[in-house]
């Protein structure tokens, strides 16, 4: 490792004191209170429905209130810590401020806990491959590291678990990311931005500005990734006060990665052809060149980083090549939630694709899945509350020779795609919606289909 940043971390601000009211008890709200009361804190938790497992927190000795808003507990609690499911808006939240009392979110708390080096990752599109990308780029380089955040393991229960010199590669959304009053990663990547989350963001200049709060509190010795070739970013003010490090598409010298003539340079130096990524897709592409620069920055020698790219093996979810029968190769992008991340998904093949699309509605519109379906797909299978929108946004497609199919639900769609699809098609399940109007996330959709995809290919 040839990086003086590697492997030094800075210290962090204090916590404040308890007792402790954790607000939001699913996967992190739960981290973070077994976290407390595993300090000998006294810590209170409470939800508005019923999570999974939240009553096992008692075993750990938290005080559970389960179907409650939270307001009539704040006033044993001198901080609220809130789970990123949590929005600002929350009565018990608003309460909070109010009153003065200290609002930590999950992801804060955990990382003024540690004293580990962080490469932390958002953007829209591609932060878990990202994320799960720098865990095998670190990996093959054999530097330990441990992956965690939004990513499916909470920071929180990784605290007083890690040796100091273990990296954290940690996911970061904009959920919380505006809970993040001091979280300065010592190398920070920002993706992309689209518009996502407006069902949560007032509109999409709010989610820009949680986005670029993992640069706000970066210092002097610390690193800020950035793609340059993001629309989002030109001519914005990252904030902070870290040394930029670019990447984007064409030759540009002040991009220190760069993909040009389809070949990944870090510098002036190749690193490794396009063709070579163990992932597909352009958006891939641009998935390995925001690792590359975050790991060069950090000192990762650029041998290890070249085989890590080929080796990558992928995240669930994600693109997933579940099965493949009679030349129909069935793949699973559950975790594309948003428009930008289907578009990407369709255009990783060339064509003959039978799509998936629906769920829960998230407040955009779907005119940005127009041209996408058009070129890549042979029909699609709309499922969901967000079906009669796509139909009616989707509607130009149709004169490209696209049917519109409304199915209802998964089984339906995954049904009709199978008999319909021949040999050298895609049906691929790339929602770009939410999973909630039938799900309890997106990992339980794509097991869904996993499942039926597995039982017609028997």
């Amino acid at each position: 490792m040839g990086n003086e940043t590697t492997g030094m971390s800075k210290p962090r601000p204090p916590v404040p004191s308890g007792p402790y009211l954790v607000v939001g008890l699913a996967r992190s709200g739960q981290a973070a209170a077994r976290l407390l009361a595993a300090r000998s804190e006294q810590v209170v938790g409470c939800d508005s429905g019923s999570p999974q497992c939240a009553e096992g927190l008692r075993d750990a000795g938290v005080e559970v209130h389960l179907d409650t808003d939270g307001i009539a507990l704040l006033e044993r609690a001198r901080c609220l810590v809130k789970s990123p499911g949590v929005p600002r808006q929350a009565p018990v939240v608003e309460a909070a401020t109010e009153r003065g009392v200290p609002i930590l979110g999950e992801l804060e708390l955990a990382w003024r806990l540690m004293e580990n080096t962080f490469v932390a990752v958002t953007g829209t599109n591609g932060k878990t491959t990202v994320t799960e990308m720098l865990g095998h780029v670190w990996r093959t380089a054999g530097e330990p590291v441990a992956v965690a955040g939004n990513v499916g393991t909470p920071l929180a229960s990784l605290v007083g678990e890690l040796p100091p010199d273990t990296t954290v590669a940690c996911e970061s959304s904009s959920f919380q990311l505006e809970d993040a009053d001091s979280f300065a990663p010592e190398c920070a990547v920002l993706l992309n931005v689209t518009p996502d989350h407006l069902d949560r963001h007032h509109d999409f200049e709010d989610y820009l500005r949680a986005k670029l709060r993992i640069f706000a509190h970066q210092g002097n010795d610390d690193v800020a990734v950035f793609n340059a070739s993001e629309p989002a970013l030109a001519g914005r003010d990252l904030g902070g006060c870290a040394r930029r490090v670019a990447y984007c598409r064409g030759a540009d010298p002040d991009c220190a990665v760069s993909l040009n003539e389809e070949t990944i340079f870090i510098g002036s130096e190749p690193l490794i052809p396009a063709a070579e990524l163990s992932l597909p897709g352009p958006h891939n592409a641009d998935n390995a060149m925001a690792a590359a620069a975050a790991a060069t920055a950090m000192g990762i020698d650029s041998g290890a980083l070249g085989e890590a790219l080929r080796t990558f093996p992928g995240v669930p979810h994600r693109l997933e090549q579940v099965a493949e029968a009679d030349g129909v190769l069935y793949v699973n992008d559950s975790k594309a939630t948003n428009v930008a991340a289907a578009a990407a998904a369709l255009r990783s093949f060339d064509g003959g694709v039978r799509a998936i699309l629906g769920g829960s509605l998230k407040g955009d519109d779907f005119s940005g899945l127009v041209d996408p379906v058009a070129e890549r797909c042979a029909a699609c299978y709309l499922i969901g509350e967000a079906a009669p929108a796509l139909q009616r946004d989707l509607a130009p497609v149709r004169s490209s020779g696209v049917g519109l199919r409304e199915c209802g639900d998964l089984a339906t769609a995954v049904r009709e795609a199978s008999a319909e699809a021949g040999s050298g098609e895609v049906v691929l399940l790339s929602p770009a919606c939410a999973s909630f109007d039938a799900y309890r996330d997106f990992e339980e959709r794509g097991e869904h289909f996993r499942a039926l995809v597995e039982e017609l290919v028997r």
